[in-house]
């Protein structure tokens, strides 16, 4: 397969699948013209992630273009390349700050992977799975150092919001680490960390593209407000796909992050509820013992596809509908036209995704 057919792919599953932009969204000559100006800009950043994630070093330029040639949804630089259309459309400064953030994305999977001891991401064996920790989180420096490099050329308010984001990205890992202190909410904890670790760089995503397209700044809090409610949204879909029994869909068996001790939302509201129902105490009690290294199999499974079909995942999901629906809501300041429409019709692809 040629580059550029590589290339093709990667867009098309991108707009049409990832962010729901089908060609049944575009239905007159101007919609469709705004989608081909995004799919134009979306080749330009992955040109760009190609060029940027090289390096001279053999080692270094294999493991930087590992997760990325993995794949990936590229949902930040199209929130980017979407947004700028508020303004004067989509320039070489909204190109670069696309690209940095998604370098930043990149930067913190190898982090996150280090911390939560994963296997598996994007469907191949994770970086420190192939290369040790020590390589990974090295790969994940010198990613962040050259989104770094990257968003420098764009002058100060890019260098601000860059580091505003690195602090939450940081500070999100630290508290989800540590966990909530005494008298915290675990809940409300816990989707706090969402918002610091998914929601600020979905949020930066969406400011670089007003900022660098020159846009009104009247849209920017709106549509930063967007991407951080959409974040969380996103992340607590990921909690439920996480109880799937479809491994080819997710990539990974049902309950990975569980056994893994990775907080999820169904599991926090289990707890809550286990405070006063012994039946909710008990799943707890098999969940927390399936999770042992030496636990049987067979009966954590059955643990996870009982929290699968409990209530507490109802009301998950219906808590990421109430984190999207906030996310249009912040949307009304924007002008109606395809930008607001897409947007819209993301935040609805982000929770009826199942993989």
């Amino acid at each position: 397969m040629t580059p550029t057919s590589s290339l093709a792919r990667r867009r098309r599953r991108t707009l049409g699948a990832s962010l729901g932009l089908g060609d049944a969204l575009f239905a007159s000559s101007e919609e469709r013209s705004f989608a081909r100006a995004i799919e134009a800009g979306l080749e330009k950043v992955e040109e760009g992630l190609e060029a940027q994630l090289a390096f001279a070093d053999d080692i270094a330029d294999a493991t930087s273009r590992y997760l990325l040639d993995a794949g990936g949804k590229r949902v930040r630089p199209v929130l980017a390349l979407l947004t700028a259309q508020l303004g004067e459309g989509i320039n070489d400064d909204v190109i670069r700050g696309a690209q940095a953030v998604e370098i930043t994305h990149v930067a913190s999977l190898y982090h996150d992977d280090v911390m939560d001891d994963a296997k598996v991401r994007r469907g191949v064996p994770s970086a420190q799975t192939v290369w040790g920790n020590s390589v990974a989180i090295l790969t994940g420096d010198l990613l962040f150092a050259r989104a770094s490099k990257l968003i420098a050329s764009l002058g100060e308010r890019a260098l601000t919001l860059q580091a505003d984001v690195f602090e939450r990205l940081c500070l999100g890992q630290l508290h989800e680490t540590v966990g909530p202190k005494a008298g915290d909410d675990p809940i409300e904890h816990y989707l706090q960390v969402l918002s610091d670790k998914t929601g600020s760089l979905i949020a930066c995503a969406a400011v670089v593209g007003v900022v660098f397209s020159n846009a009104d700044e009247a849209y920017r809090p709106a549509v930063e407000e967007f991407g951080e409610k959409i974040g969380v949204a996103f992340q607590l879909i990921d909690d439920v796909i996480d109880l799937s029994s479809a491994i080819e869909q997710t990539g990974k068996a049902a309950g990975t992050d569980l056994r893994a001790g990775v907080p999820t939302l169904p599991l926090l509201y289990l707890r809550r509820e286990a405070e006063t129902d012994a039946a909710s105490a008990a799943l707890v009690a098999r969940l927390e013992a399936g999770a042992a290294p030496d636990a049987d199999p067979a009966a954590f499974a059955a643990a996870v596809a009982e929290l699968r079909d409990h209530e507490v995942t109802r009301a998950t999901l219906a808590e990421a509908h109430r984190w999207s629906g906030e996310a249009v809501a912040a949307l009304d300041v924007l002008p109606e036209g395809p930008v607001k429409m897409s947007l819209t019709r993301f935040a609805q692809a982000i929770v009826e995704r199942s993989g």
